[in-house]
């Protein structure tokens, strides 16, 4: 088939899922190579693998084995995909009990887990070449930067995914996300409760919703108390510890009167106690000290710390069990690949502050 007469086929064709044939027009090679690059064959050159993976992703091709598998014969497998480092993710809590409550799910509906990290822009890809083959039921996806194009990727493939966390307010792929606006204001208020008035905050990466909404959070929590805003009390953190260091440091140049600090996260509250410490600030006496997620460094901290508790563990159980949903659901139409972006559910599930000796 020349490329002419398949580009006929392709604009031809409105409402039927693309050929693979016309992956193969697209990616201007034979149909061969794409069958071999959708079942994972080894005798593909990465040129050709890459522009497959373009085209199928372009057009938003499903494999026909993809349809049989949904409909009954599946691989019994989910993807937990995290596009962070080997570092980041055994250092943080967070993901440690992420982890833990979508493998305790999936094990309790006898599914297997696949946990992948997503670096680069060619492990993304590898990635997607892995789910053309159709080698896992479905995604999940955490720690998604705002513009990160993998969930609406994994969508257009026809893949069941569900997100910890969200790209945005309007985010279209399904998701659990914790109330995160709402702990950046219950830390304030306890703060304007304690008498501290010279609230700091070091937030997270502004690529990130999250980060975004804790800082909107304590924005609304210093209008609701009255106190001006002043963006020199407000530093960028990364959630680690060493960019909570990086932060505290920041502030204390800038504002050296502040009297509390409201960080987005456990790992950054650590990093900035270090700080205040070898600057000879005491918690609470001097500064007041907040984080985010209750997690065993909140507990372990000297002294232990005052943190908003998300249920990061139940946040993994019901992202899995909406995808198990999904999945279940695909089940009943034959050939279906799951319901469409933008049309299953979201979960925002509660936060609480749970009161220690730093504040």
């Amino acid at each position: 088939m020349t490329h002419e007469g398949s580009s006929k086929i392709v604009s031809g064709r409105q409402n039927d899922r693309p050929t693979l044939e016309e992956v193969a027009a697209l990616a201007g090679v034979g149909r061969g190579t794409v069958s071999r690059v959708v079942n994972g064959s080894p005798r593909v050159s990465e040129q050709a693998r890459q522009a497959v993976a373009r085209a199928i992703a372009e057009l938003g091709y499903v494999p026909n084995q993809a349809a049989r598998a949904l409909a009954g014969s599946r691989t019994d497998a989910v993807a937990l995909v995290i596009p962070e480092t080997e570092a980041r993710l055994f250092a943080e809590p967070y993901f440690l009990d992420l982890i833990r409550g979508v493998s305790a799910e999936l094990a309790e509906a006898d599914k297997q887990l696949l946990l992948t990290l997503v670096r680069t822009e060619a492990e993304r890809q590898r990635f997607e070449h892995y789910l053309a083959a159709q080698r896992v039921d479905g995604v999940l996806l955490a720690s998604v930067h705002g513009d990160d194009p993998l969930p609406d990727r994994i969508a257009k493939l026809g893949l069941p995914v569900v997100m910890n966390g969200r790209r945005s307010e309007a985010e279209p792929v399904d998701y659990v996300d914790s109330d995160n606006i709402g702990a950046g204001r219950a830390a304030v208020a306890h703060l304007v409760g304690r008498g501290r008035n010279r609230i700091a905050t070091i937030s997270g990466p502004l690529d990130m919703y999250v980060a975004r909404a804790r800082l909107g959070g304590y924005r609304a929590g210093l209008a609701e108390a009255g106190i001006a805003p002043d963006e020199s009390l407000v530093a960028i953190g990364d959630f680690t510890e060493e960019g909570g260091r990086r932060a505290m440091r920041e502030l204390l140049e800038r504002s050296p009167g502040l009297d509390a600090v409201f960080a987005a996260s456990d790992v950054m509250a650590a990093g900035a106690r270090g700080v205040l410490r070898e600057a000879g600030r005491e918690v609470p006496e001097d500064v007041a000290l907040v984080g985010v997620d209750d997690s065993m460094v909140a507990r372990l901290m000297d002294p232990p710390l005052t943190s908003v508790r998300q249920p990061i563990e139940e946040m993994g159980r019901t992202m899995t069990r909406l995808l198990l949903d999904k999945l279940t659901e695909g089940s009943r139409h034959e050939g279906a690949p799951g319901r469409g972006k933008g049309e299953g559910p979201r979960r925002v599930l509660p936060t609480e502050l749970v009161v220690r000796a730093s504040s």
